[in-house]
Protein backbone atom coordinates (compact mmCIF):
# COMPACT_ATOMS: atom_id res chain seq x y z
CA UNK A 1 0.00 0.00 0.00
CA UNK A 2 1.37 3.38 -1.13
CA UNK A 3 2.15 5.75 1.70
CA UNK A 4 0.17 9.11 1.75
CA UNK A 5 1.94 12.28 0.40
CA UNK A 6 0.46 15.17 2.06
CA UNK A 7 -3.08 16.70 3.53
CA UNK A 8 -6.29 17.75 2.46
CA UNK A 9 -8.57 20.09 4.45
CA UNK A 10 -10.68 17.26 4.60
CA UNK A 11 -8.26 15.41 6.82
CA UNK A 12 -7.99 18.44 9.55
CA UNK A 13 -10.58 18.04 12.77
CA UNK A 14 -12.85 21.21 13.54
CA UNK A 15 -10.78 21.90 16.11
CA UNK A 16 -7.36 22.01 13.86
CA UNK A 17 -9.88 23.93 11.48
CA UNK A 18 -10.38 26.73 14.14
CA UNK A 19 -7.02 26.60 15.08
CA UNK A 20 -5.71 27.59 11.36
CA UNK A 21 -8.41 30.04 11.32
CA UNK A 22 -7.65 32.24 14.18
CA UNK A 23 -3.47 31.76 14.49
CA UNK A 24 -1.85 35.29 13.61
CA UNK A 25 1.84 35.27 11.96
CA UNK A 26 3.15 38.55 14.16
CA UNK A 27 5.61 40.24 11.97
CA UNK A 28 8.64 41.35 14.00
CA UNK A 29 8.84 45.44 14.14
CA UNK A 30 11.46 46.44 11.78
CA UNK A 31 14.16 49.07 11.88
CA UNK A 32 15.27 50.82 8.14
CA UNK A 33 17.36 53.69 7.85
CA UNK A 34 17.56 56.52 5.15
CA UNK A 35 20.41 58.27 3.43
CA UNK A 36 20.33 60.83 0.68
CA UNK A 37 22.86 63.21 -0.63
CA UNK A 38 21.60 65.46 -3.20
CA UNK A 39 23.03 64.53 -6.41
CA UNK A 40 23.82 61.22 -8.66
CA UNK A 41 28.04 62.69 -8.18
CA UNK A 42 28.05 63.22 -4.30
CA UNK A 43 28.89 59.88 -2.31
CA UNK A 44 26.65 58.24 0.00
CA UNK A 45 29.78 56.28 2.04
CA UNK A 46 29.62 57.80 4.95
CA UNK A 47 25.91 57.62 5.74
CA UNK A 48 25.78 54.46 5.12
CA UNK A 49 28.54 53.24 7.24
CA UNK A 50 26.74 55.23 10.25
CA UNK A 51 23.91 53.91 9.39
CA UNK A 52 25.10 49.77 9.74
CA UNK A 53 26.04 50.29 13.49
CA UNK A 54 21.81 50.50 13.59
CA UNK A 55 20.22 48.65 10.32
CA UNK A 56 20.82 45.81 8.18
CA UNK A 57 22.97 46.71 4.90
CA UNK A 58 19.13 45.20 3.24
CA UNK A 59 16.99 47.41 4.89
CA UNK A 60 19.16 50.66 3.80
CA UNK A 61 17.08 52.56 1.87
CA UNK A 62 19.05 55.52 -0.52
CA UNK A 63 17.80 58.57 -2.83
CA UNK A 64 20.27 60.55 -4.65
CA UNK A 65 17.36 63.97 -4.99
CA UNK A 66 17.57 67.14 -3.57
CA UNK A 67 16.10 67.91 0.00
CA UNK A 68 13.98 70.51 -1.61
CA UNK A 69 11.20 68.08 -2.47
CA UNK A 70 9.64 65.36 -0.73
CA UNK A 71 8.78 63.16 -3.68
CA UNK A 72 11.68 61.12 -3.83
CA UNK A 73 11.48 57.06 -4.61
CA UNK A 74 13.36 55.42 -1.66
CA UNK A 75 11.81 57.99 0.63
CA UNK A 76 7.97 57.17 -1.03
CA UNK A 77 8.51 53.91 -0.65
CA UNK A 78 9.30 53.82 3.06
CA UNK A 79 6.49 56.21 3.56
CA UNK A 80 3.99 53.86 1.30
CA UNK A 81 1.98 50.77 1.43
CA UNK A 82 4.99 48.43 2.15
CA UNK A 83 7.00 50.36 3.79
CA UNK A 84 7.24 51.43 7.77
CA UNK A 85 4.70 50.42 9.92
CA UNK A 86 3.20 51.12 13.58
CA UNK A 87 6.33 50.00 16.03
CA UNK A 88 8.92 50.31 13.40
CA UNK A 89 12.18 52.44 13.65
CA UNK A 90 13.93 54.52 10.46
CA UNK A 91 17.23 56.07 11.51
CA UNK A 92 19.15 58.88 9.62
CA UNK A 93 21.84 60.60 9.78
CA UNK A 94 20.54 63.85 10.30
CA UNK A 95 17.47 65.74 10.43
CA UNK A 96 18.05 67.46 6.62
CA UNK A 97 18.55 64.20 5.05
CA UNK A 98 14.47 64.15 5.44
CA UNK A 99 13.94 68.11 3.99
CA UNK A 100 15.78 70.95 3.89
CA UNK A 101 12.58 72.94 4.67
CA UNK A 102 12.20 73.11 7.94
CA UNK A 103 8.19 73.19 8.13
CA UNK A 104 8.56 69.95 5.59
CA UNK A 105 10.83 68.59 8.33
CA UNK A 106 8.58 69.50 11.25
CA UNK A 107 5.35 68.06 9.16
CA UNK A 108 7.44 64.56 8.51
CA UNK A 109 8.31 64.25 12.59
CA UNK A 110 4.66 64.40 13.02
CA UNK A 111 3.36 61.97 10.43
CA UNK A 112 5.93 59.32 12.07
CA UNK A 113 4.37 60.29 15.51
CA UNK A 114 1.00 59.74 14.35
CA UNK A 115 1.68 56.51 12.79
CA UNK A 116 3.41 55.17 15.74
CA UNK A 117 7.15 54.93 14.12
CA UNK A 118 9.94 56.22 15.62
CA UNK A 119 12.47 58.11 14.31
CA UNK A 120 16.28 58.14 15.52
CA UNK A 121 18.46 61.24 14.31
CA UNK A 122 22.40 59.96 14.54
CA UNK A 123 23.30 63.42 15.27
CA UNK A 124 20.73 64.11 18.34
CA UNK A 125 21.93 61.69 21.07
CA UNK A 126 17.96 62.40 22.59
CA UNK A 127 16.51 60.57 19.86
CA UNK A 128 18.49 57.32 20.48
CA UNK A 129 17.70 57.01 24.13
CA UNK A 130 16.28 53.34 25.09
CA UNK A 131 13.34 53.57 27.57
CA UNK A 132 11.73 50.87 29.18
CA UNK A 133 8.85 49.39 28.36
CA UNK A 134 5.75 51.60 29.40
CA UNK A 135 7.71 54.79 29.34
CA UNK A 136 7.03 55.48 26.05
CA UNK A 137 5.78 58.58 26.46
CA UNK A 138 9.65 60.05 26.79
CA UNK A 139 10.27 59.69 22.92
CA UNK A 140 7.08 61.46 22.25
CA UNK A 141 8.52 63.74 24.64
CA UNK A 142 11.32 64.30 23.17
CA UNK A 143 9.63 64.63 19.79
CA UNK A 144 7.15 67.27 20.28
CA UNK A 145 10.07 69.04 21.96
CA UNK A 146 11.53 68.43 18.41
CA UNK A 147 8.37 69.89 16.25
CA UNK A 148 8.32 73.01 18.75
CA UNK A 149 11.98 74.03 17.95
CA UNK A 150 11.60 73.05 14.06
CA UNK A 151 8.26 75.13 14.12
CA UNK A 152 9.77 78.17 15.67
CA UNK A 153 13.00 78.42 13.23
CA UNK A 154 10.16 78.03 10.29
CA UNK A 155 8.27 80.71 11.39
CA UNK A 156 11.49 82.83 12.58
CA UNK A 157 12.94 81.85 8.38
CA UNK A 158 9.48 82.88 6.87
CA UNK A 159 9.79 86.22 8.85
CA UNK A 160 13.19 86.95 7.79
CA UNK A 161 12.06 86.22 4.23
CA UNK A 162 9.54 88.35 4.24
CA UNK A 163 11.61 91.31 5.78
CA UNK A 164 14.25 90.97 3.23
CA UNK A 165 12.01 91.17 0.66
CA UNK A 166 10.46 94.16 2.32
CA UNK A 167 13.92 95.65 2.61
CA UNK A 168 15.31 95.39 -1.02
CA UNK A 169 11.75 96.49 -2.40
CA UNK A 170 11.96 99.43 -0.48
CA UNK A 171 16.05 99.87 -1.03
CA UNK A 172 15.35 99.83 -5.34
CA UNK A 173 12.40 102.19 -4.97
CA UNK A 174 15.08 104.57 -3.32
CA UNK A 175 17.19 104.10 -5.83
CA UNK A 176 14.29 104.61 -8.45
CA UNK A 177 14.52 100.88 -9.82
CA UNK A 178 11.22 99.82 -11.53
CA UNK A 179 9.73 96.88 -9.61
CA UNK A 180 7.47 94.30 -11.34
CA UNK A 181 6.73 93.63 -15.07
CA UNK A 182 7.60 97.17 -17.39
CA UNK A 183 4.77 98.30 -18.99
CA UNK A 184 4.66 98.11 -23.13
CA UNK A 185 6.15 100.80 -24.75
CA UNK A 186 4.52 102.32 -28.15
CA UNK A 187 6.67 102.50 -31.22
CA UNK A 188 7.64 105.78 -32.10
CA UNK A 189 5.62 105.35 -35.55
CA UNK A 190 2.80 104.21 -33.68
CA UNK A 191 0.78 107.80 -34.36
CA UNK A 192 1.56 107.53 -37.87
CA UNK A 193 0.95 104.23 -38.32
CA UNK A 194 -2.84 103.91 -36.39
CA UNK A 195 -3.66 107.20 -38.55
CA UNK A 196 -3.40 104.92 -41.68
CA UNK A 197 -5.43 101.96 -39.80
CA UNK A 198 -8.20 104.54 -38.94
CA UNK A 199 -8.28 106.52 -42.59
CA UNK A 200 -8.38 102.52 -44.20
CA UNK A 201 -5.08 102.97 -45.98
CA UNK A 202 -4.13 99.85 -44.29
CA UNK A 203 -5.41 96.58 -42.16
CA UNK A 204 -5.14 95.99 -38.53
CA UNK A 205 -2.94 93.13 -39.45
CA UNK A 206 -0.44 95.71 -41.26
CA UNK A 207 -0.34 97.95 -38.70
CA UNK A 208 0.59 95.67 -36.32
CA UNK A 209 3.38 94.12 -38.50
CA UNK A 210 4.56 97.91 -39.00
CA UNK A 211 4.44 99.06 -35.39
CA UNK A 212 5.62 95.39 -34.17
CA UNK A 213 2.53 95.19 -31.76
CA UNK A 214 0.84 92.16 -30.55
CA UNK A 215 -2.78 91.92 -31.25
CA UNK A 216 -4.08 92.71 -27.60
CA UNK A 217 -1.44 95.37 -27.54
CA UNK A 218 -2.42 97.16 -30.62
CA UNK A 219 -5.94 97.22 -29.69
CA UNK A 220 -6.01 98.29 -26.62
CA UNK A 221 -3.96 101.33 -27.27
CA UNK A 222 -5.75 102.66 -29.87
CA UNK A 223 -8.88 103.47 -27.85
CA UNK A 224 -6.93 105.53 -25.62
Amino acid sequence: MSEKVGFSFLDISQNEMDFFGHFEVKMMNKIMGYARVSSTEQNLDRQIMELKKYVKDENIVVDKASGKNLERPGYMALKGALGLRKGDTLVILSLDRLSRNKADIKNELQWFQKNGIRLMVLDLPTTLIQVPKGQEWIIDMVNNILIEVLSSIAEQERLTIKKRQRQGIEAAKKAGRHLGRRPNKKPDNWDEVVAEWRAGKITAKEAMEKTGVKKSSFYKWQKK
